[in-house]
This record gives C-alpha cells, sequence and structure tokens, in this order.
C-alpha cells in the first residue's frame, strides 16, 4: 500500500546515505557490465523473448551484496532472485541491467537501477548508463539531477508539438495495441522512439530528452528509479487509465502534467488504455 509521507531512510551501516549507497551500488553493477560488454556471453531465455545473461546474475550478486552489507534490515525486490521480505517499510528495488537485449546484440543501450522504496512508494532513484558514465539520481524532495546537474521536464503541452518514446515488452498482445495507438497518432507527432530499455526511456523523459515516455506492462524494478526521477524533475507518472502510478503500477504514463492529460484526451478510447 503506498505511503503518502514516507519517513526519511536511515544512515548505512557505514554512515552513507541511502542515496550515497544507491550510487555505489549502480557504479559497481555497471562496472561489471561494462567491462564484460564485448565478451561472450551466457544466454538464457526466462521467456519466449525475455533473455538473461550470466552477466545479469554476476552484476546483481556483487549489487545485493553491497546493499545488504550496508542497509541488512531492508527488504530486497530484485529482477534476478527471489524476494527478500523484512520488517522494515524499506525495500530496494533493483534491476542489475535493464535493456539485456540490447546488451546481449552489442546495441551500448542499457543501464543498472536501483531504487529504495517506502511501501510502494519510490523515495530514492538511481539509473546508470555505465556506458555513457551518466548517473542520473533523485530523492523525494531534493529534486532530480544528470552528473551533479539538475533536471527539468519536457515543456511541451501538446502530443502535435512531441517526442515520444516507449518500448514494446513481451506481451505481444499488448505491444500489438501500442504500435497501432502509434499510428494512430501519426503523423500528427514529431517522431517515436523504441528505446529497449524502460528505465533509460524514462531517465530520458526526466532529463527532457523525449517529451512523454509510455508503457503497458513493467515490472517494479523497470520503474521504481523512474518514479522519483519523473517526479522530482517536475513531472508526473499514471497509469493507462490516469490515476497516479506507484510500484505496483505495471503501465505508466510519464511526462509534465499539461501533456499527460494531452495524450489521455487523444487516446481515449483507444484499445491500448483499456487492453
Amino acid at each position: 500500500m503506498t505511503q503518502a509521507n514516507p519517513e526519511l531512510p536511515p544512515r548505512s551501516k557505514s554512515g552513507k546515505t541511502a542515496l550515497e549507497v544507491s550510487v555505489q551500488a549502480a557504479r559497481l553493477a555497471g562496472g561489471i557490465i561494462k567491462k564484460r560488454f564485448k565478451s561472450i556471453k551466457e544466454i538464457n531465455f526466462k521467456g519466449v523473448k525475455d533473455i538473461v545473461t550470466d552477466v545479469d546474475l554476476a552484476a546483481e550478486k556483487a549489487l545485493l551484496e553491497l546493499l545488504k552489507e550496508e542497509f541488512p534490515d531492508f527488504g530486497v525486490l530484485a529482477e534476478e532472485s527471489k524476494p527478500q521480505e523484512s520488517e522494515s517499510p524499506f525495500t530496494w528495488v533493483v534491476d542489475p541491467l535493464d535493456g539485456t537485449r540490447n546488451y546481449a546484440a552489442g546495441v551500448p543501450h542499457f543501464c543498472t537501477v536501483v531504487a529504495l522504496s517506502y511501501g510502494d512508494t519510490p523515495v530514492v532513484g538511481v539509473t546508470y548508463d555505465p556506458m555513457r558514465d551518466e548517473m542520473f539520481t533523485a530523492e523525494q524532495g531534493k529534486g532530480a539531477f544528470l552528473n551533479g546537474d539538475k533536471l527539468e521536464i519536457s515543456e511541451n503541452r501538446e502530443i502535435k508539438q512531441a517526442l515520444l518514446c516507449c518500448d514494446l515488452g513481451y506481451v505481444d498482445e499488448k505491444a500489438g495495441l501500442a504500435l497501432d495507438l502509434i499510428r494512430s497518432l501519426w503523423p500528427d507527432i514529431i517522431s517515436i522512439r523504441l528505446m529497449g530499455s524502460s528505465a533509460l526511456g524514462v531517465a530520458y523523459a526526466a532529463a527532457n530528452r523525449v517529451d512523454l515516455y509510455f508503457h503497458h506492462s513493467l515490472s517494479p524494478w523497470d520503474i521504481a528509479s523512474g518514479h522519483v526521477l519523473i517526479q522530482e524533475a517536475g513531472g508526473i507518472i499514471v497509469d493507462k487509465q490516469g490515476q497516479p502510478a506507484n510500484l505496483r503500477t505495471p503501465s505508466v504514463i510519464a511526462s509534465n502534467p499539461q501533456l499527460v492529460n494531452d495524450f489521455l484526451k487523444r487516446t481515449e478510447g483507444h484499445p491500448w488504455r483499456s487492453g
């Protein structure tokens, strides 16, 4: 259940803030990922189109060891591991390698996600692109930043002036509806980008590199850091019905309030919105 007023996370065992530990963990995992980028990888299929590499597993193991050492009482929700529950209201939500398909194909567009959630409300978010050494960071009430520079969401107010961004995911029917939705908006938009990393797509929206990001079927670790980045950059993040999204919300639409509202208006009644 979402908490409206989360308490501040405590300091770590070594005296660091949750954000400092998140950045440290993201750099650790990102370093492993970058080092192995051009090497031969062991690839296994979790689904027909969903893959995992031995690098995902190695990066997550190192990342979780660091987080548990610094905050042993926090729960953990990670893509490649079983959930670790705790009595603490705080849970680490991590994805060691978001964009594994890009990574395995040699496309240098992927990232590491480290976020801290209070109940279902993400309060600290880090998205790290190791290939570009770009560290997107945000902490509730303290702003969003890229390598220390403050982020501000797009000021575009209308879809017809917008560069949209989305990903298709692994649910074929919903992906097809997303393609139909894009076709229904075309050519009355600037353009569309399919990134292959939802976490970077949302971070790019927070950084005003794209105007709006949308997706129909995400897991908590795909979007946890994005929640904090978008909101701290001055935007909002809602589900397909236009209701406020949280950690457990699979569908997301993220941008400034006016552009989100125009997107909802322009797509009213479209099967993607209800599918």
